[in-house]
């Protein structure tokens, strides 16, 4: 397994390790003690998968408070996969990463808790697949603005596929201040 750190703090993309022949291929999508040897969560209690079309965009989601971390992966297709943080008091609060994800290069993201997160599909449809920390709470779910002009994702999708909620999410700058997460050095 291969960590590399993002210009996010304490966001990383994780390379498993994967062992191939003939007959396909097999990967450790998740193991406790790697990821604890890496600092990374041992505790996941929920897991979800979604299936999207090309040219769905999904996000960008958080909860607060409750908040989520999120590994995520994908098993069918391909995406760009958005991150945001959102952790008030982080030196790099509102700034974004992306990193294509697929099928093909079984590439993985640790999102921690405070950050917002969104994916674009790329290919014909998409199989995404995320553990998280903590459940779903309806009352904690949140979301940014898909193209707020002061994060400036470059989603490098046209005209995307949005669900009412995403697309008339708030912008960053109209969220309280206590609906944002706290960074905690």
């Amino acid at each position: 397994m291969k960590i590399t750190k993002t210009k996010l703090l304490d966001c990383v993309v994780i390379d498993p390790s994967v062992f191939g022949d003939v007959r396909g291929f097999f990967l450790e999508s998740w193991n406790a003690e790697r990821f604890e040897e890496h600092a990374l969560p041992t505790r996941f209690v929920q897991s979800n998968v979604s299936s999207s079309s090309k040219g769905v965009l999904r996000g960008l989601h958080f909860q607060w408070p409750r908040p989520q971390g999120k590994l995520v992966s994908v098993l069918v297709g391909e995406v760009h996969d958005v991150v945001v943080d959102l952790r008030r008091g982080s030196p790099t609060f509102g700034q974004w990463e992306k990193i294509l994800l697929s099928a093909e290069n079984n590439r993985q993201i640790w999102i921690p808790e405070g950050f917002a997160h969104g994916f674009s599909v790329l290919s014909e449809s998409a199989l995404f697949s995320y553990l998280c920390t903590d459940v779903y709470v309806k009352e904690a779910d949140a979301g940014v603005r898909w193209n707020d002009p002061t994060i400036g994702v470059d989603w490098q999708v046209n005209a995307p596929l949005l669900s009412e909620k995403d697309a008339h999410a708030p912008l960053l700058a109209d969220i309280a201040e206590d609906r944002l997460p706290v960074f905690a050095a």
